[in-house]
């Protein structure tokens, strides 16, 4: 203690006050619901976070009717997933109505960027490789971490497996419209401490799925044409006490099927293709020293080329182009935390992006930019009261070989502040975060669209919640495992200076603009429980969201004031149920959404409420049978029926997604 008194008062001076000490946990125990999965690090924050965060991880991430990242998400309270159709359309998440732009997706702790539009196709990250997937709606509040992590309105964390042995496994998958995918994961774990996997996939799928678009003016049956896509994605990753590494490269080309249209029913097969190729290294080192002080180091390059093609004969509804952009980014940061205290613990950061983005669009120059964060953040601990706070400074300049030059630089300072109590073991939270995003590089340089004098667009974001864990005393247990929890959250959102595409002169000219303010009021909770006795094992999952998103932006135009925000539904909840002997498991999973309007020109205009079901089966052999299948060391069978109701829903209009259909998946370990 003697060793931190005189840093701790200088950085007193600098941090403001906050919660918990930094616990770490390594366990080397597999699961007992699911060989396969082993427990990683685990951080606990005190008796409860103070963040509102919902997991999904281990044998209930794997057990779900899930293909993508996008497909776990989903069941998350208070999230919109926006598929444009297919299993090439587009996959990105919207967190309680702030939208694409304002949730973080992290892999092992690092951010995934994108300077051109700022979303992330979550399509493109497959679960097979990953042991956790989270998602925080206020700071995750470790006390070394980047200041990259309090710059989004909500976040993901996407943690990967730490394997524990060696092990190599092969999945195959026959599905729907022509779906063929291979999968295999090998992994390794040296005397030595190192560790390590390689994860590759490899997927081609036609797409072309049926569909009927039925409304008062219409009656349309077809096939789904340019919905196929292939693509191939391989990633490895090494672990060796606080030094880890994570490789990715994909690459893919995929038809955009584009909203169908009367009468010519989905007919012409090129009328729009993507092709994209993504690479990212990434390195973290993190070092605990003296006992009270951890430093966290963390670096990264992406390197990514789009192309997208609209130049064929056939096309004659929308523009030709046949642009290519081509994106690289270089990252770096360096944390330090410090817990003076067993009830204290102070940390800050600094980062630094520097992104460029080349693209062969007439009157496009190249952009650079140069994106810098600091924070000073504090957390405590005292008597059960939990507190944290947090201010974070942002500033971007932007560089361009134009005579119309670069938007002026961007210099915000934003806070956020979290309080907790823990009572009988409820624990009751608070906080309140205020945070912007800035304009894009399309939105600033596109051409004939981009604007120069955008303003950045700021969230505030008020919460109050509960949260309680449940479980049987073992003296009461007589061999039986119960556990249950559960959270709510009623929340306030509001966003001004909304970044907005509209007509500025004439229907044919659009530009970026700060146009509107929205008010959202709301309420997320989830709820869990868990038996376990003998070989039988049953889970219950639920989310809800309540929420009312209104437009607040003028109050003289009475068609759009105090009315829903487009795609925002009222209500939506889901019910996922898991059944399990021995070796034999099933799911059941419901998700309802409600009605959604999607354009203010006609408020009969609504996307219907839908109820999705999907149903999945799996089989493991018991090992005592394999053994004589040397040299197998397990073989599982998966059968899974998605969407068991057939309906043809929507997340935008006349981009109907697919029907009924099924998968069949076969699981080698050797």
């Amino acid at each position: 203690m003697r060793e931190g008194n005189g840093m701790a008062k200088s950085y007193l001076l600098l941090l403001l006050c906050t919660l918990v000490p930094y616990v770490r946990v390594q366990s080397q125990q597999p699961s007992r619901l699911d060989t396969l999965q082993e427990v990683g690090e685990v951080e606990v924050y005190g008796k409860r976070p103070l963040a509102t965060a919902q997991t999904l991880r281990g044998a209930e991430l794997h057990a779900l009717s899930t293909t993508s990242v996008a497909d776990a998400l989903k069941y998350f309270s208070g999230v919109q997933i926006k598929d444009y159709g297919g299993l090439g359309g587009l996959k990105t998440i919207n967190v309680r109505s702030m939208g694409a732009q304002h949730v973080g997706i992290y892999v092992d702790g690092i951010r995934i960027t994108n300077a051109q539009n700022g979303t992330v196709d979550l399509g493109k990250f497959s679960l097979s490789a990953l042991e956790t997937v989270t998602l925080y709606n206020a700071n995750k509040l470790d006390n070394c971490q980047s200041a990259s992590e309090y710059a989004s309105g909500a976040t993901v964390y996407l943690t990967t497996k730490r394997p524990t042995k060696d092990s190599l496994s092969v999945q195959l998958r026959r599905a729907s419209f022509s779906t063929y995918m291979a999968k295999v994961n090998g992994q390794w774990a040296l005397a030595n401490g190192l560790r390590g996997f390689i994860d590759g996939e490899w997927c081609d799928s036609r797409g072309d799925y049926p569909f009927r678009y039925h409304s008062n003016y219409e009656d349309t049956i077809g096939r789904r044409a340019n919905s196929d896509i292939r693509y191939g994605r391989i990633e490895g990753a090494l672990f060796m006490g606080g030094f880890s590494t994570h490789l990715y490269y994909y690459d893919s080309e995929r038809g955009c099927p584009g909203g169908i249209v009367r009468r010519l029913s989905d007919k012409y097969i090129n009328v729009g293709r993507e092709w994209d190729r993504d690479f990212f290294a990434q390195a973290s080192f993190q070092h605990e020293f003296l006992h009270h002080h951890r430093v966290k180091v963390n670096a990264k390059y992406t390197n990514e080329y789009l192309r997208y093609c609209t130049d064929y004969p056939e096309n004659q509804n929308t523009a030709r182009v046949n642009n290519h952009y081509r994106q690289e980014d270089g990252y770096g940061a360096l944390c330090y935390g410090y817990t003076p205290w067993p009830w204290l613990s102070l940390s800050t950061s600094y980062d630094v992006r520097y992104s460029k983005l080349r693209a062969d669009l007439k009157h496009f120059d190249n952009v650079f930019r140069l994106d810098q964060k600091e924070v000073v953040a504090a957390q405590m601990n005292y008597h059960g009261v939990q507190a944290a706070a947090s201010m974070l400074h942002q500033h971007y300049h932007d560089f361009t070989f134009t005579r119309v030059g670069a938007a002026d630089p961007l210099d915000r300072w934003t806070p956020a502040v979290s309080v907790a109590y823990t009572l009988y073991g409820v624990t009751m939270r608070a906080w309140y975060k205020k945070i912007f995003r800035a304009p894009t590089l399309n939105d600033l340089y596109y051409t004939q669209v981009g604007n120069r004098n955008l303003k950045p667009e700021y969230t505030k974001q008020w919460n109050v919640g509960l949260e309680y864990h449940w479980i049987l005393p073992p003296s009461l247990s007589k061999g039986r495992g119960v556990s249950a929890s559960v959270q709510a959250d009623v929340y306030q959102n509001k966003i001004e200076n909304r970044i907005v595409c509209l007509p500025l002169k004439g229907t044919y000219t659009w530009t970026m603009m700060n146009y509107g303010y929205t008010y959202c009021r709301g309420l997320n909770a989830t709820a869990q429980g868990h038996y376990d006795k003998g070989d039988w094992h049953f889970s219950l999952l639920t989310s809800l969201t309540w929420q009312k998103d209104l437009n607040r932006t003028d109050p003289t135009d009475e068609d759009t004031y105090n009315n829903p925000i487009c795609y925002s539904p009222e209500l939506s909840y889901t019910l996922t149920g898991v059944a399990a002997w021995k070796e034999l498991s099933l799911t059941v999973s419901s998700m309802h959404v409600g009605e959604r309007m999607w354009s203010y020109a006609d408020p009969e205009d609504i996307l219907e409420p839908y109820n999705n079901i999907d149903a999945k089966l799996s089989y493991f052999m018991p090992s005592s049978l394999v053994s004589h299948l040397s040299p197998l060391t397990s073989l599982g069978l998966c059968f899974e029926v998605c969407d068991v109701l057939d309906e043809q829903y929507e997340h935008i209009p006349r981009y109907p997604m697919p029907g009924r259909n099924y998968k069949l998946t076969l699981t080698i370990g050797i």
